[in-house]
């Protein structure tokens, strides 16, 4: 999915510690786009917040009645250094990539595309689709990985019972359960389904931040209330979480991972760490879909040290024919792009 705000900020991320208790991150509501956009719940970055381990965007929507929102229409666009991660309830989104990858995103399969270096990749919702219900999230890939060519997985988690629970995890180990899905750095990410008043003690890596956002229903986690749409947060240091549904049960999206310990720069799809690489990453955009210049932008095609623009191939890859139009880069900050936090 892409981050289509039309003056998106810069945001400088970097682990917070300080607090103790759970946190909540409410929701700010983001369009997506349109005559009329279908608006997405957007409760990762946040000012006070950027990162829980290395997952650095949660957008949550739905349910969607297509035929009143136009569903999700999202042609291609460019990311870099991150993985996106994408989740559904209901309905059925396609996807298609500059790297060849080309797939359904189905409620309960778990698609992910590592951008690494840069890639560029459309999501449209499909003709038979009549409501959709679901979550995007995005990784940031560390240094050491940030430059990999980008790919692609694609994995049908097999659901863990217990009493009045149940849990899929699509990412990393919990409950028994394990995803062959790669990673790059420690990472969980699970749904969870709770009755009427069930209560579940989940044994976590203490090492984990942890973040869990309750789609339907109600729930309490360690004894505090938890707001629809809202993203309750736990940082290290919690070697197990208690969820106690309330008498309408409860749906969570949980995620987590050992904090990512590198200051990182996001600002709309590109994921860097220097105002430096924003500016070529934006620059190459540009002039591989013929709607700007590096002239225009006044920044070099090349930083010299690998992260940047360079004629010498397309970073973002091509598409077939007959595709609609992608999205040009929002206009960049009339000052330089400078750290925060």
């Amino acid at each position: 999915m892409s981050n289509t705000e039309v003056a998106p900020q810069e945001i400088v991320c970097e682990t917070d510690a300080n607090c103790a208790g759970v946190e909540l991150l409410v929701p700010r509501q983001v369009p997506l786009g349109g005559p009329r956009a279908m608006d997405v719940r957007r409760t990762l970055p946040q000012r006070q917040r950027s990162l829980i381990g290395a997952w650095c965007f949660l957008d949550h929507y739905g349910p969607d009645r297509v035929g009143d929102s136009g569903g999700m229409k999202v042609p291609r666009h460019p990311h870099t250094g991150l993985q996106t991660v994408s989740w559904l309830f209901t309905g059925e989104i396609e996807h298609r990539d500059s790297a060849g990858f080309h797939a359904a995103v189905r409620p309960g399969e778990v698609n992910l595309m590592t951008a690494g270096r840069g890639i560029s990749h459309s999501e449209f919702s499909t003709p038979d689709t009549t409501v959709l219900h679901g979550a995007q999230l995005w990784v940031a890939l560390p240094d050491s990985a940030r430059h990999m060519a980008p790919t692609f997985e694609h994995y049908r988690p097999e659901p863990v019972s217990g009493t009045g629970w149940t849990l899929r995890v699509f990412l990393g180990s919990l409950g028994g359960s394990v995803s062959p899905v790669t990673t790059h750095t420690p990472l969980l990410g699970a749904e969870l389904v709770l009755e009427a008043s069930a209560e579940l003690t989940l044994d976590t890596d203490a090492s984990f931040e942890h973040g869990l956002l309750l789609d339907t229903g109600s729930f309490s986690l360690d004894g505090h209330p938890v707001p629809k749409d809202n993203l309750a947060y736990l940082p290290v240091g919690h070697g197990t979480l208690t969820l106690t549904a309330g008498s309408d049960g409860a749906r969570v999206l949980l995620i987590g991972g050992a904090p990512l310990g590198e200051k990182i720069v996001m600002w709309w799809n590109f994921v860097g760490r220097s105002h430096e690489e924003i500016v070529a990453y934006r620059t190459q955009w540009q002039a591989e879909i013929g709607a700007g210049s590096a002239a225009e932008d006044g920044a070099h095609t090349d930083t010299g040290d690998g992260s940047g623009g360079g004629d010498t191939e397309l970073r973002f890859g091509s598409f077939p024919p007959g595709e609609p139009a992608p999205l040009p880069a929002p206009a960049l900050p009339n000052a330089r792009i400078r750290p925060r936090g």
